[in-house]
């Protein structure tokens, strides 16, 4: 049997990882814009909770992040988008989340070793390492290809430590 050449192994590779890529380059630009509201929609919450919860662990209770309350008095506590009623526990606010598909493909991003998505992150990541190093072999190293490849790189490689530490 004839050895799989590491050009025919990069051709191939390459055509499967182009549809994983095309979904993680959706989800990354999804994830740019995190911090606003941007690709989110409105979502109408009402429901009870525990009742006479303290403004710190109504944040924790409600799960929202940078949660701050805006008013309180013995009945009612007034915050961002939202009131909670000490009394009976009720709780109706508005929260903005990414609409369904867009929230899934953004979890391919944050998964952790707890999401069956890990295993998908690290082959990816894997391929990813294994595409690059083996895309220089894809032209002979006294090649002006080659060399001007290596130049590139090492200005792909300089722009994105700049823009780190920028």
């Amino acid at each position: 049997m004839k050895a799989v050449s590491v050009r025919i192994l990069h051709r191939y590779l390459g055509f499967f990882l182009a549809g994983i890529m095309f979904v993680y380059s959706l989800s990354g630009i999804v994830l740019i814009y995190r911090d606003t509201d941007d690709f989110k929609v409105s979502q109408y919450v009402e429901k009870t909770i525990s009742l006479n919860l303290h403004r710190f662990e109504l944040g924790k209770e409600l799960r929202i992040k940078n949660f701050k309350v805006d008013n309180e008095t013995d009945e009612l506590v007034y915050f961002k988008n939202g009131t909670y009623n000490k009394l009976n526990g009720e709780v109706k606010y508005t929260k903005m989340e990414l609409p369904y598909l867009l929230g899934k493909l953004t979890h391919l991003h944050k998964a952790t070793t707890n999401s069956p998505a890990y295993w998908l992150n690290i082959f990816f990541g894997v391929s990813l390492l294994f595409f690059t190093l083996s895309s220089f072999w894809m032209f002979k190293p006294k090649s002006k290809t080659f060399k001007l490849g290596i130049r590139y790189s090492v200005g792909g490689v300089a722009l994105t430590l700049l823009l780190l530490f920028i």
